[in-house]
């Protein structure tokens, strides 16, 4: 009898012949029979095994299933506000969002229990630079109210080990009762602790581009959001910082991580949510991948998945945008976003627009990677990227500043979803750099109230066609333009930017 006879074959046979089966016993052919079905039954199982891939622990019902979870929506009354700093005496015609020293001054004041800040560095007076800056005021003023909460509050602050920069604050925060822990991000990838986010009380948080630094509040233009009153994207993104403080202590990567660190919510599955009485789909990615528990979208993924579900538009704002590593050794092309960025404006016909900084510190090799993305354009075959430079204007009090007068936006629209970051845009900071960042989609939403995503547009516009915005073309001396626009380099300059 054939191996590949079916079932039903055999009991037709067996039947027309009187089959074994009204015998006193078997004879032999129906022990082949059987045989000849079990090595059949058998294959098939090894077969399938062998062609069916395994189901991923990271996939968002795996992870729900190891932490006995499911997946809900929030019903926490969340509310959102963009903010921003506007360095001094840079003027727009429309209206700014609050200020990002107005959030942390009422993420203080909120405070009630605990303050977890996950940073990259602590320059909040004017001892790093030496000067006697009036603008550091309001820096000065978070590093005295964040002294007063660390001896009422559990005040945790995860920091980068930063040889030979300034520790003054940190000393001051740690008399105070603030409990820091450094992260030797170098030894452990090679990258730095470049997060900046704030969470209080685990139910208000903010993320967004400035560091704790007294220039990001007065003479650096920064982007970020904060959230009040949702304790359901809070518990998420305090599972990163408790990722940070982890290996601060262990200076180890955990692999795998422990489930408590593991997330329901990511590009696929985001967790669902009133912002602003808005429904929403939101979620926290994470770099670099080896920091990504189980369930956690890696923040590159998230950059390429956004840009991939927009349909009309891609507008980018970083200070530096470049498809290749910048700090390793040898430095390497790396062209996963730039890669995206051209298929979308031709395969879907995005318009696409990149809002670069342009200062002294500028990569120069940026520059000819901003031009050749800037000649993708051709409106007889609906080609249509833009490259523009940013240039924060300095008097000659504002030009001895060190590492200020700069754009230092970290962040992306398109038509469906807004992008809030903490990273630069170069290999680097995916691949061994720690940064987060923010998603929010409310597409489809019937509110009257304007989406976070066209408040976040109303930003990239304003500064798109403002005096400070300049086109790049293939002539263009962009070097020129950069240097001219601030004092040169300080001397002492830490590894990645500011």
């Amino acid at each position: 009898m054939k191996t590949d006879v079916t079932y039903n074959q055999m009991v037709d046979e067996d039947s027309r012949r009187q089959g074994c089966s009204r015998r006193a016993r078997l004879d032999s052919r129906c022990w082949i029979a059987l045989a000849s079905l079990a090595c059949v039954l058998v294959a098939a199982v090894v077969l399938y095994r062998f062609l069916t891939p395994p189901a991923s622990s990271d996939h968002p019902a795996s992870v729900a299933s190891r932490l006995g979870e499911k997946l809900e929506s929030c019903s926490d009354p969340c509310r959102i506000v963009l903010v921003e700093s506007i360095p001094e005496g840079l003027e727009f015609n429309s209206s700014s969002n609050p200020s990002i020293f107005q959030a942390w001054s009422r993420l203080m004041s909120e405070a009630r229990s605990s303050v977890d800040i996950a940073s990259f560095y602590w320059t909040l007076t004017n001892e790093d630079t030496g000067t006697h800056e009036p603008t550091a005021s309001q820096g000065e003023e978070v590093l005295k109210r964040l002294a007063e909460l660390s001896g009422k509050l559990d005040v945790r602050i995860a920091v980068d080990l930063q040889g030979g920069k300034p520790q003054a604050d940190l000393t001051l925060l740690r008399d105070s009762g603030a409990a820091i822990r450094t992260v030797d991000m170098r030894a452990l990838t090679s990258g730095v602790l470049h997060t900046k986010f704030w969470v209080v009380d685990k139910k208000h948080i903010y993320i967004g581009s400035a560091n704790m630094d007294w220039r990001s509040l007065t003479q650096v233009k920064e982007l970020g959001a904060v959230v009040y009153n949702c304790s359901c994207l809070a518990a998420d993104l305090e599972k990163i910082f408790e990722a940070y403080w982890l290996v601060g202590e262990s200076e180890s990567i955990p692999s795998p991580w422990p489930s408590s660190f593991s997330t329901l919510y990511n590009k696929d599955t985001p967790l669902q949510l009133p912002l602003n009485s808005t429904p929403s789909s939101v979620y926290l990615s994470s770099s670099p991948p080896s920091f990504c528990a189980a369930g956690r979208t890696p923040d590159l993924q998230s950059i390429l998945s956004v840009m991939d579900d927009a349909e009309k538009f891609i507008y980018i704002a970083v200070m530096n945008y470049l498809p290749t590593t910048e700090f390793t050794h040898p430095k390497r092309y790396w062209a996963d976003i730039d890669t995206q960025l051209r298929r979308s404006a031709f395969e879907k016909r995005v318009g696409v627009r990149l809002l670069i900084s342009c200062w002294p510190n500028s990569p120069p090799v940026m520059f000819p990677f901003l031009k050749s993305l800037s000649s993708v354009h051709d409106s007889k075959n609906k080609l249509d990227i833009q490259v523009r430079l940013f240039v924060v204007p300095a008097d000659p009090r504002q030009k001895q500043i060190p590492y200020a007068r700069v754009n230092h936006n970290k962040y992306m629209v398109t038509d469906k979803v807004a992008y809030i970051g903490t990273s630069n845009w170069s290999g680097d900071y995916f691949l061994n750099t720690a940064g987060s960042a923010l998603v929010v989609n409310q597409t489809g939403s019937q509110s009257p109230d304007p989406s976070v995503q066209s408040q976040l547009k109303a930003v990239f516009d304003r500064d798109w066609h403002s005096a400070y915005s300049t086109p790049v073309t293939h002539s263009s001396n962009l070097k020129n333009l950069c240097m001219r626009s601030i004092a040169p380099t300080p001397q002492i300059q830490p590894r990645e930017e500011l």
